[in-house]
């Protein structure tokens, strides 16, 4: 049984619509953290905003706000969401057909990650009401989308919890992340030299033909379970097609849960970049940056404990699995804070047809409400049930 009530419902889908009408593409927050700022405020809640804005290059900071446990001696747990979205393609007008929202124009709805900032500010709104067995910190990160910007930024040691959580995995609700990529950024610059096409082609270096010979010896898509390689944008050239192009400039991304075959790949994927230029006589610069670092979780970890007692507790079975996507979890991880990803429900992030359900959001609300009375079953500090027996949840 759910124990979202109607009330509830009614006001978790207005809010999650009203947050997708606000554009938040990644650097361009700040409209959307002042609305989650003042829904936190009339809660009673008293929001800061930390001064990463510069650091994550966005017109924001991230947002932390704390709820109090009903008992002053509880321990504490982190709950995060990000609030910036990928680049619209067009605008935002949230639509409910058949009890699932989508974007009525030809673009992403937000759902990533702006169900999860619906979900946080209802649970926040139930427990400014009736306090939570355990504290509960909420955290709204910026520049999640490019780079894990906003959570790299942070300053984890203001934080009271022992472990935390992130919303960000679009699959349904029941699975758990214990393992994330590491992810690189590579950027290439090809320069050639240009000639007039029809005239003295023989004079000129094609800064295009490097890059595609490059591209088409690269190994593209997923290489094994656990690593995949994208080229994601090419650029090159100018509007005159009697100009043999001298410049080209592309952008490729190499993931994998295993680090050294990302840098594995990351060696080869230069090595082809260097082959395309000396193909075509071009010179090539390359520029490699890691974004973020991946991470394994043990499944017998509190924070995954509590996670699997909350889910069960909402008649949801856990499923631990690998991803091959980064979220703030890597960020918090490889800054010592133990963190864990859970799915949230949302359907085809990053695209068009980009969808979440009533049911979904009501499910991933449950959730969250079973997590401080799952994490108030274990001692989060040291790791083990508290007295009383193992961790679980109150029935949802």
């Amino acid at each position: 049984m759910s124990r979202v009530a109607e009330e509830e419902r009614r006001w978790l889908g207005a809010a999650f619509a009203a947050l997708c009408r606000i554009e938040s593409p990644t650097g361009r927050e700040r409209a959307c953290a002042d609305a989650v700022a003042a829904e936190l405020r009339a809660m009673g809640l008293q929001p800061a905003e930390d001064g990463c804005a510069a650091a994550a290059r966005s017109d924001a900071g991230n947002l932390l706000a704390r709820i109090e446990p009903a008992d002053p001696g509880a321990p504490s747990i982190l709950l995060c969401a990000h609030l910036d979205t990928v680049a619209l393609a067009a605008p935002v007008e949230p639509v409910l057909r058949d009890g699932r929202w989508e974007n009525a124009n030809a673009g992403i709805l937000g759902a990533d990650n702006k169900a999860a900032v619906a979900v946080l500010l209802a649970a926040a709104r139930r427990w400014s009401a009736a306090p939570p067995p355990v504290g509960v910190e909420i955290l709204f990160t910026v520049a999640e989308e490019d780079g894990l910007r906003g959570a790299t930024a942070f300053d984890p040691s203001v934080l009271r919890s022992a472990f935390g959580y992130v919303l960000d995995h679009a699959s349904p609700i029941g699975e758990i992340v214990l393992a994330s990529p590491t992810y690189y950024r590579i950027e290439a610059e090809f320069r050639g030299q240009a000639a007039h096409a029809g005239i003295r082609p023989e004079d000129g270096r094609s800064a295009i033909a490097a890059a595609a010979t490059a591209v088409a010896s690269m190994p593209l898509g997923r290489l094994d379970a656990d690593t995949t390689v994208n080229v994601g944008s090419i650029a090159g050239g100018s509007e005159s097609t009697n100009v043999v192009p001298d410049r080209c400039r592309l952008a490729a991304e190499v993931r994998s849960v295993d680090p050294s075959r990302a840098e594995d790949v990351v060696a080869e994927t230069v090595d082809r970049l260097q082959d395309g230029a000396d193909a075509h006589g071009c010179d090539v610069d390359v520029q490699v940056q890691r974004l973020f670092r991946g991470y394994r979780t043990r499944r017998t970890a509190p924070a995954v404990a509590a996670a699997e007692a909350a889910l069960q507790a909402c008649g949801h079975e856990p499923r631990p699995i690998v991803t091959g996507g980064g979220s703030d979890a890597n960020a918090f991880e490889a800054a010592g804070f133990s963190c864990v990803n859970l799915a949230n429900g949302t359907e085809r992030n990053h695209e068009p047809t980009e969808a979440v359900s009533e049911a979904a959001l009501e499910r991933m609300l449950d959730v969250v409400l079973a997590l401080p009375a799952a994490a108030a079953r274990l001692d989060v500090r040291a790791g083990a049930p508290a007295a009383g027996g193992p961790a679980e949840a109150a029935a949802c």
